[in-house]
């Protein structure tokens, strides 16, 4: 066909699906709506930099637009001279920029990616990130069970995973504490970028990692929501959202989202509260220079408790013969504390030099300061019915600089179009702590005394740390026809020294490291893209190493990860309905192994986790929202010769939410799911190996848009949702160590219901 009639052609198509789509969705109510989504425009692209721009008829991506989320039709090899059409659609589920740093079809991404979209998280009611990444193929979930809720654990292809918060890295610190925790209810979508991927983000976890976006302002006028929750153990929650243009020609946009919630946990004398602002503002509007500037504070003075049982009283009987209730609480309500303040501030600056290239920068500035102490169980028992404790304490601080640069365009070669990306980023980190431990006093489990006056922390540590990396990348991603073939490559310089005071040391480690990804898709003009796909990823360690017996001794280099997958992706013409089905191996090399009664260790160790997973995503499709997976894999440390510890043997889930298109219940919603969790490893109790027996859930969901009752009431909206609906007692995950005579196990969460009014406009 001649390329100006085949550009008219697609043109015509793209119009009258997109005029279709319109229809019906005006003769519907849409599977659940968020005041956002409502306004019907064109949602920012934090992770990619693009923000607003309009999409081309060509079908064609270019680096500063979006390919029209209801078709992902496949890109052409038009030139660029089309006219452009401004069709505002909300980003779904079939498009995701976390595999590529710019918007792609998911039907094109050659690599496993899971989207869960805020329309999606609105509907199960999701509170955290542990229960948004539930029912994702490959997650062991929920680690520390029902209980440690103040930080988000859970494993990605059996390793656990780096998030990224609107395409730059939220740095963990050197110990584990003072680490952020995004409120889900703040973020616009989540994507699960599975395998190796340092080729475009530096050191990372050969799992994965997760990119969140945050709500930035969008292209309407006027528009907002409240809402307010309550449900089981206390549950409190109020939401607003609020934005629309400062100027009249809406060049200059801004949001404000805020909450303050709170709630019990589930063991007794023990809560959660937090309080949360992020105001925001843009400016140049669709325009070739955009500017959005992003504040977060977030503060926490109480986030429940991070105990667990011993292994002998949750997954087998106690001493005393019987099992603890799932509210057993462990600490000491008057000596309990965790206090964490975080503020943020991020720029994001994008300028478009034509319709063919771009340049784009990004930073982001983290304070973060927690205070924490509790009492835990030593995980074992001295009598049948007496528990020994101890104290612990910390109090940490951790400020965190990350940016990323780069600049992207299109060229052609002859046949061949080039997506071309080429860029650095950095990140910095300065970190200090002062912790302290002490004796506690036992606890009677039959009589407990939960104020019994704890003597007061001894400092035995107090260091502090200053790392920073600098990264540079580039990309290549060629089309011809149907084929695209793409491939990364990278070079990291990571540097640390951490300077320990109470017992002297001074600990320096300064290694680069070189990553890369290849993959070759093709896709079929009727909807089918099988692909392969290779990765590698690094992650710095701490340690001394020796390889001769101890007499010279030297800090640990990264170890190093490495991802084989092949799969295939199928997306029905003209639909978001997205089928795929992969295929993984994964090698983690230079993994340290401890030699026994010495301070050092070998890296010698090897893991690598094989398995295959299915997705089925059904966005919006005559009314219908469907979400399900299935996997399965194997996890192993050769070091041990066993599984990985608390790595999973896989999961499978469905979740299904229907909306009525007509009659008197027109815009009812309701829907539920089934998740289950295969069998994982614990760990090595004095019995022999732990099996965390599988589990599984059921979970329920309803939605009434109450304007289709009466006109007054339009803009109002009723949710409700349940999880663990028949309140099933499991065990999600336990660590047992049999050389230390210690083993602990978390209880799953309990049933836990809740529901909402809201109003929006």
């Amino acid at each position: 066909m001649h390329e100006a009639t085949g550009r008219r052609a697609m043109t015509a198509a793209l119009l009258a699906l997109f005029t279709s789509q319109q229809a019906h969705a005006a003769s519907r109510t849409r599977t659940g709506t968020t005041p956002h989504e409502a306004s019907g425009h064109t949602q920012n692209d934090p992770a990619s930099g693009i923000t607003g721009k309009p999409i081309r008829a060509s079908g064609i991506r270019s680096a500063p637009e979006i390919a029209a989320p209801e078709t992902a039709a496949p890109k052409t090899d038009a030139p660029d001279t089309d006219e452009v059409i401004h069709v505002h659609a909300q980003r779904g589920a079939v498009l995701a920029s976390s595999a590529t740093k710019s918007t792609t079809p998911l039907i094109e991404t050659a690599q496993s990616v899971t989207v869960i979209t805020r329309n999606e998280m609105d509907i199960r009611g999701v509170l955290s990130l542990d229960q948004a990444v539930r029912y994702t193929a490959g997650v062991t979930p929920d680690l520390r069970g029902g209980v440690g809720t103040r930080y988000d654990l859970f494993q990605l292809r059996g390793f656990t995973i780096p998030e990224f918060l609107d395409g730059l890295r939220l740095q963990d610190s050197p110990t584990g504490y003072a680490i952020a925790q995004i409120d889900t209810s703040r973020l616009e979508r989540i994507e699960m970028l599975k395998g190796p991927a340092s080729a475009l983000y530096g050191q990372s976890s050969p799992g994965g990692l997760v990119a969140l976006s945050s709500k930035l302002p969008i292209d309407k006028r006027f528009y907002g929501g409240i809402e307010t929750t309550g449900g089981m153990f206390d549950l409190y929650r109020v939401d607003g959202d609020t934005g629309g243009y400062a100027n009249r020609d809406g060049t200059i946009r801004y949001r404000i989202y805020g909450t303050v919630n709170g709630q019990h946990t589930q063991l007794v004398k023990t809560g959660s509260r937090r309080f949360s602002i992020s105001p925001s503002v843009s400016f140049g509007g669709n325009g070739r220079d955009t500017l959005t500037l992003l504040g977060n504070y977030q503060y926490e003075p109480e986030a429940g408790t991070y105990g667990g049982v011993p292994l002998e009283g949750s997954l087998k009987p106690a001493p005393f013969g019987g099992y603890l209730p799932r509210n057993f609480y462990d600490g000491d309500a008057r000596f309990e504390k965790f206090n964490r303040k975080h503020g943020a501030f991020t720029y994001i600056y994008t300028h478009r030099f034509d319709n063919d290239w771009s340049v784009s920068t990004r930073g982001r500035y983290d304070d973060l300061k927690t205070q924490y102490r509790s009492v835990y169980n030593a995980g074992y028992w001295k009598s049948p019915s007496l528990l020994p404790r101890y104290a612990f304490g910390t109090t940490e601080h951790t400020r965190n600089l990350a940016f990323d640069s780069n600049l992207r365009g299109r060229v052609r070669t002859g046949p061949l179009l080039h997506h071309l990306m080429a860029g650095f980023d950095y990140q910095q980190q300065w970190a200090n702590e002062v912790a302290g431990q002490s004796s506690a006093p036992d606890l009677d489990i039959f009589s407990p005394d939960y104020d019994a006056g704890i003597a007061p922390l001894s400092p035995y540590a107090r260091y502090k740390v200053n790392s920073h990396q600098i990264g540079a990348y580039g990309q290549d991603e060629i089309h011809w026809g149907g084929l695209i073939l793409t491939g990364s490559l990278r070079h990291d310089w990571f540097r640390s020294r951490q300077i320990e005071y109470d017992t002297p040391s001074n600990t320096k480690q300064s290694p680069g490291q070189i990553t890369w990804r290849a993959s070759g898709l093709y896709h079929f003009r009727f909807g089918l893209a099988p692909y392969v796909s290779y990765s590698t990823s690094f992650q710095p360690q701490t340690g001394i190493v020796s390889d001769d017996g101890g007499r010279t001794r030297n800090q640990a280099s990264p170890s190093i990860g490495k991802q084989l997958e092949g799969g295939v992706k199928y997306q029905f013409p003209g639909t978001t309905i997205l089928l795929t089905a992969a295929g993984f191996h994964i090698e983690q090399t230079n993994v340290l192994v401890s030699v026994p009664n010495t301070i050092y260790n070998t890296q010698s160790g090897l893991v690598h986790s094989d398995g295959f997973e299915f997705e089925a995503h059904i966005e919006a499709w005559r009314n219908l929202m469907i979400e399900a997976a299935v996997s399965t894999q194997r996890v192993q440390d050769d070091s041990t010769g066993k599984p990985l510890i608390q790595s999973g043997r896989g999961n499978a889930s469905l979740f299904a939410f229907y909306t009525v298109p007509t009659g008197r219940l027109k815009s009812f919603g309701f829907g539920g799911g089934m998740r289950y969790a295969a069998s994982a490893y614990g760990g090595e109790a004095d019995y022999g190996s732990v099996k965390v027996p599988q589990y599984a859930l059921f979970d329920a969901s309803i939605r009434y848009d109450l304007g289709e009752a009466s006109r007054a009431l339009k803009g109002w909206t009723l949710n409700a949702s349940v999880r663990n609906l028949f309140d099933t007692n499991y065990v999600t995950n336990c660590l047992a160590y049999a050389s230390y005579g210690q083993a602990f196990c978390y209880y799953g969460q309990r049933r836990n219901a809740q529901a909402s009014i809201g109003f929006s406009w």
